[in-house]
């Protein structure tokens, strides 16, 4: 069984405050850190983790979900500048806005610690959709889980027949991240994978793929209310042609 530290949820964080679970990080070989990706304050969050990780010297990668898997800054030195950054891990400024994740990778780099892309790259997608042998990663009732999980994320409107090839890619990801995590680890040091907070989900995510050796502690960013009804662009735009789901409440 892997020597997972306890699940804990982050809450409190003022700047010079001492985050919940930072000295449980001490003995972890992993830290996944989940936030919500539309968190305005989740950026700093995720560098005060960066500094105060590589302040010590523990740091021994970033891993983010937000760049593909086979990408890093490792042929870069500490005074890179951002555009370099950008181009050696393809970052895709569509899918992930780069004001957004500029701090946290950008104290890596200029830590000397190597981000890596950890996410499954987009040209494995199709591929995942239809690998059935996904399904096997995850016993009978968290594959159920994921499924809802996947109808809940994309607001009730994903059409039926598209939820179990999207909840293979769902598992390819995770699984992926968990191999960028794993062979980054170095003993003593402890490897921080950014990602949404669903990928760090311990029945569901990255925990159920990574070595049963390792230590690690899963722990969430504190979400932020909506301001509105996020499904409504979906709706209205009617992201998901075909989807006959109900409305999300």
């Amino acid at each position: 069984m892997r020597r997972a530290l306890p699940f804990i949820a982050l809450t409190l964080l003022g700047a010079c405050a001492q985050q919940p679970g930072r000295e449980a990080s001490t003995r972890a070989d992993v830290v996944l850190l989940g936030e919500q990706h539309d968190a305005p304050d989740h950026a700093r969050l995720q560098r005060e983790w960066v500094d105060s990780l590589a302040g010590r010297r523990q740091l021994a990668a970033l891993a983010i979900e937000m760049a593909e898997q086979g990408t890093s800054t490792h042929e870069l030195t500490p005074r890179a500048d951002e555009a370099a950054v950008r181009a050696a891990l393809r970052w895709n400024e569509t899918g992930w806005p780069w004001p957004r994740y500029r701090e946290p990778v950008m104290a890596a780099v200029r830590a000397g610690v190597p981000v890596l892309g950890a996410n499954l790259p987009r040209a494995q997608m199709r591929s995942a959709m239809a690998d059935m042998q996904l399904e096997k990663l995850l016993p009978g009732a968290a594959w159920q889980a994921q499924q809802q999980a996947i109808r809940v994320g994309h607001c009730d409107l994903l059409p039926e027949p598209q939820i179990a090839p999207m909840t293979r890619v769902q598992v390819a990801r995770d699984r992926a991240m968990a191999e960028t995590v794993a062979s980054a680890t170095v003993p003593g040091r402890t490897v921080l994978l950014i990602a949404g907070a669903g990928h760090v989900d311990e029945a569901l995510g990255v925990p159920r793929h990574l070595p049963p050796t390792l230590r690690v502690a899963a722990l969430r960013l504190p979400p932020v209310p909506p301001t509105g009804d996020p499904c409504e662009p979906l709706r209205r735009h009617n992201a998901f042609p075909g989807a006959t789901g109900r409305p999300t409440p």
